[in-house]
């Protein structure tokens, strides 16, 4: 019974204690007890984590920020509760906990936030502050996988901003353009700033950039004065908050490559078959594949980029180390470089003080034997012919323009070799309350040396008779730059002001060395004993040397007012001095002014929910352009020619030159108005721009009589060319969550140009056109004209209309009737087309999966023509060609539908393209491996990405995107090295 009552009581206290448990668990008063959720937050493109996010339970006071390692531990109410993660710049997410205790959180960047900071001209600014036209590409959103220099990161992602890759040489950059030519003379390249240091797109790598920021209108590029007229590109290299964790980042890549769209020429087998038919074809009996012979079977090119990045709150420091070896397409094309950055920043008293030191050190190489005419050879040689004779030796043979072009490529030796080094050191103190001063110091030097030389088998030997023929080059320069800026910034009741003011100094110089011979004794110098060649004892040899330097100082402001976040001016204005100038006008005033009009705060659209931003803006910006070299002001005498007098060879003595005390700057005036608009909570916004810009006092050279004039022409600032465009930029965050985002922009552009005046009442053209490039042997004809009152890029030539029963041309006349080509007259000739872009346009996409993400950019051109000189000259049945030359296929299609073209090889409009196209052009899929637990490794990424993937064109030659640069844009010239696709393994590891 005892037994029995002690079971009993041992139950009783059991279910007592099992109901009190049950209690406790149950909800006061119908609320469920708290709990603790733990989470990671890390970038959803790189997969790094995120220190300093913010997160905050919904509807409480409850928040906690994540750590350097992005960890975070928060303590929620329910299983109801909803979890906010925001950080600056990127989509705020919001996540149901729903029983979760341990969540993982990858953030996306913001596209549309108004919070994003944008650097400007010397400061930066919040992205809803700007009043200009202003274009910020984050690193994140940069074009991923094989990336030639800075311009192809953001190609196709900024309206108004041309970046065309023309060549598939390892060596060659990009070709960038911004809202159209503004200049005849000068350079149209744009200014590039790196951490506020004058450079260029390949002075640091694309893999150590964290922005790059484009000012496209006047009124943004202004404060940069002379150097601003073609726009700015502002680079910002990558670096570490103070207090940041160390951080050990390793992103390696390697690439292989294929042409893009190899010319269909005609092989052995379809040589030997029209010869058959009775053509004129001369079978040497063997089958080579020449294309096949110059180029490399599997062209391998690696990238490895090493980061270290750590420090305290203190003192913070980012080291870089990048190295490729690319190798091109075709044998001896290669490119080696090796990039060294190092960026240290100190803050002491208190943070009132801060200095920065930046060192770049870049060396190149490249065994620069290739040039563009062996891809020519390769293509028109007869490919029943032989590489080598029966002796072992090269194969020539005396045929006009007809060499082996694997001898052309072998014996040739050559390098080239490319030091640049950037030393900047900046001191920043904080005066007072909102004034901080700021010292910039810089230097950056470059040298190159470069040797070339021809062996005694190469076709300047065995054709050309030079026995042997070398050269060496060698060049430096030396920019020094310091700034000195103070800015202060003061806020008092709905009023902000910032002013700047500053003084900049920048002087430059330049040298460079040259000096060839031939006719050597022996190869085995190469270019390393030029002395030994015989042409120097015979005075043949040639030798040259040249220097400049020039100096430019500036004074420069601005003020930014900004009144209630609702009206905002920006004035600035910037006077600048140049050696480069004439006497009478060392000097010029650049201003802008620039305002806009946050029409949302506005009471009557502050509620309406709809739209989260609208602004409108207005700006006028003056810039210039600097003469391109730097006497071309005063007057030059050169000597010539030697006579002998009394026994003595005197050289003579002759101006090459007039002086012009009134040379000066090229002035640019630009307008432009803008509307940016953000709705559906910042989740689509747009921005529109249309401008209008007006390049004065243009640069030209211009006949006078001699005398008065020393010499026979005269540079002179007479010229007026406008250009006028619309651009526009949609962003759009479609899809925000948890494990599915998508993320598209669209942008367009178009531009128009012309040339209206290049006379005034001083200085007057011959004629109201010029003209500008040129065929080549041996049609020997110019291919585009520039009309006074017309458009830069216009190709001009006899339009073909049809084809008599001999295959020769019939063009349309003067009179608009159609007569034979034999009978054309330069009156004849009338406006083919034009070689530049009316539009161009953009899509990207980015889409992430959970741990996936695939990005795909897609870009195109259109409203434009090319000149195919592959068609031209090779497109044809002449038995003077087939005889000698291998040709295109397409050689023996009916032209017109009715015969074979057998006409002597011409410039007709037969040949000149619709150039317009769409490219799929980088497509990269990625996966970011999950290393949660791994003490080591932080994040892994893997990616594969393919370059110049899919293009959608009717143009019949290789690739649609040609050389757009000078005054003959479009020509497809037959001396290339095409364009290629290139397909990408990578892998980024941080530690």
């Amino acid at each position: 019974m005892e037994k029995f009552l002690k079971s009993l009581l041992l139950f009783f206290l059991l279910a007592v204690n099992s109901v009190y448990a049950g209690f406790e668990r149950m909800p006061v008063n119908g609320i469920p007890p708290p709990k603790t959720v733990t989470g990671v937050i890390s970038d959803a493109a790189s997969g790094g984590p995120l220190q300093g996010a913010t997160i905050s339970v919904k509807n409480t006071n409850t928040n906690t920020t994540s750590d350097a390692d992005g960890k975070f531990s928060i303590v929620v109410p329910s299983d109801d509760a909803v979890i906010d993660i925001s950080y600056i710049g990127y989509v705020t997410l919001s996540i149901p906990v729903r029983g979760q205790t341990s969540i993982t959180v990858k953030l996306n960047k913001d596209i549309n936030s108004l919070d994003e900071v944008v650097v400007v001209g010397y400061g930066t600014q919040k992205k809803g502050d700007l009043t200009s036209a202003v274009s910020s590409v984050k690193q994140e959103n940069f074009v991923k996988g094989f990336v030639r220099d800075a311009a192809q990161l953001i190609q196709g992602k900024v309206a108004g901003l041309s970046v065309s890759t023309s060549s598939g040489s390892p060596t060659a950059g990009t070709q960038i353009q911004l809202r159209g030519i503004t200049t005849l003379n000068a350079s149209t390249a744009p200014l590039i700033l790196i951490d506020g240091v004058p450079g260029n797109l390949n002075s640091v790598s694309p893999e150590d950039i964290e922005s790059m920021d484009v000012l496209k209108d006047g009124s943004a590029a202004a404060i940069y004065g002379t150097r601003g007229t073609n726009g700015v590109i502002l680079i910002t290299t990558r670096k570490i908050q103070g207090g940041g964790r160390s951080v050990v980042e390793y992103n390696t890549y390697g690439s292989v490559q294929t042409i893009a769209r190899r010319p269909r020429f005609l092989n052995a087998e379809e040589f030997r078959q029209f010869g058959r038919e009775g053509l004129p074809f001369i079978d040497y009996g063997l089958n080579t594949d020449w294309f096949k012979e110059i180029s490399r079977p599997t062209p391998f090119s690696q990238t490895h980029n090493l980061t270290f990045q750590g420090g305290n709150r203190q003192t913070s420091y980012t080291a870089n180390i990048n190295y490729r070896n690319w190798e091109g397409m075709f044998l001896r094309s290669v490119n080696r470089q090796l990039t060294l950055r190092a960026d240290v920043n100190h803050s002491m008293f208190d943070g009132k003080v801060k200095v920065n030191l930046n060192v770049i050190s870049r060396q190149r190489n490249d065994d620069g034997a290739f040039n563009s005419y062996i891809y020519r050879q390769s293509v028109i040689r007869n490919p029943t012919d032989s590489v080598y004779d029966y002796r072992g030796q090269w194969k020539e043979r005396n045929i006009y323009f007809y060499d082996n072009p694997l001898a052309y490529l072998m014996e040739t030796n050559a390098r080239n070799e490319f030091q640049e080094t950037r030393l900047s050191g900046s001191v920043t103190a904080n005066l007072a309350r909102g004034l901080n001063a700021k010292l910039l110091m810089a230097s950056v030097t470059t040298e190159s040396l470069s040797g070339f030389a021809e062996t005694k088998k190469h076709i300047s030997t065995t054709k050309n008779g030079r026995n042997g023929n070398a050269s060496r080059g060698t060049s430096a320069t030396k920019d020094n730059l310091m700034e000195f800026t103070l800015d202060y910034t003061k806020s008092f009741g709905k009023h902000r002001l910032v002013a700047l003011a500053g003084y900049s100094y920048q002087d430059f110089f330049d040298e460079a060395f040259s000096v060839s011979n031939w006719d050597f004794p022996t190869d085995q110098y190469s270019y390393n004993r030029l002395q030994a060649g015989n042409a120097l004892g015979r005075g043949e040899a040639s030798m040259s040397s040249a220097a400049e330097s020039s100096k430019l100082i500036g004074f420069f402001g601005r003020v930014n007012y900004n009144f209630a976040d609702k009206y905002l001016v920006s004035a600035s204005v910037r006077r600048e001095g140049s050696s480069k100038f004439g006497a009478n006008h060392k000097w010029g005033t650049f201003p802008a002014i620039s305002a806009a009009w946050r029409v949302k705060n506005e009471p009557f659209l502050r509620n309406v929910k709809f739209i989260t931003d609208l602004k409108v803006r207005a700006g006028f910006g003056i810039t210039g352009i600097a003469p391109s070299a730097a006497y071309l002001s005063q007057t030059s005498l050169n000597y010539g020619t030697r006579f002998l007098d009394n026994g003595v060879w005197i050289q003579s003595l002759s101006p090459v030159r007039n002086p012009n005390p009134d040379l000066r700057w090229e002035r640019k005036e630009e307008t432009n108005f803008g509307i940016d608009l953000s709705v559906l909570d910042g989740r689509l916004s747009t921005t529109i721009d249309i401008y209008k810009r007006t390049t004065k006092d243009m640069l030209y050279n211009y006949s006078v009589p001699v005398p008065p004039y020393l010499f026979n022409s005269i540079l002179a600032n007479v010229g007026v060319m406008e250009n006028k465009g619309v651009e526009v930029l949609i962003n759009y965050n479609a899809i925000q969550k948890k494990d599915f985002s998508w993320e598209t922009s669209i942008n367009f552009s178009t531009n128009s140009n012309k040339l209206v005046s290049l006379s005034n009442n001083q200085f007057r053209t011959t004629a109201n056109f010029f003209t500008a490039g040129g065929t080549g042997e041996p049609v020997q004809d110019y291919t585009h004209r520039v009309d006074i009152g017309g458009p830069i890029g216009n190709f001009h030539g006899y339009k073909s209309v049809d084809i008599d029963a001999n295959g020769l041309w019939i063009i349309m006349g003067a009179d608009g009737k159609p007569k034979p080509y034999t009978q054309a007259r330069q009156e004849d000739k009338q406006i083919l087309g034009n070689g530049l872009p009316r539009y161009y346009g953009g899509w990207n996409n980015t889409i992430r999966y959970k741990n996936w993400d695939l990005s795909v950019l897609m870009r195109g051109a259109f409203d434009f023509q090319i000149l195919n000189f592959q068609r031209m000259f090779y497109e044809n049945s002449q038995p003077q060609i087939l005889g000698n030359y291998n040709v295109l296929k397409s050689a023996f299609d009916n032209v017109y539908g009715k015969t074979r073209l057998k006409n002597p090889q011409a410039y007709v409009s037969y040949y000149v393209e619709n150039g317009d196209y769409w490219k799929i052009d980088n497509i990269t899929l990625g996966y970011n491996v999950n290393m949660k637990g791994n003490k080591y490794i932080k994040s892994l990424r893997l990616y594969a990405s393919g370059l110049n993937m899919f293009t959608i064109t009717g143009y019949k030659g290789i690739d649609p995107e040609v050389n757009r640069s000078g005054l003959a844009p479009g020509n497809d010239e037959r001396d290339k090295f095409p364009t290629t696709r290139t397909f990408t393994l990578g892998a980024l590891v941080t530690l």
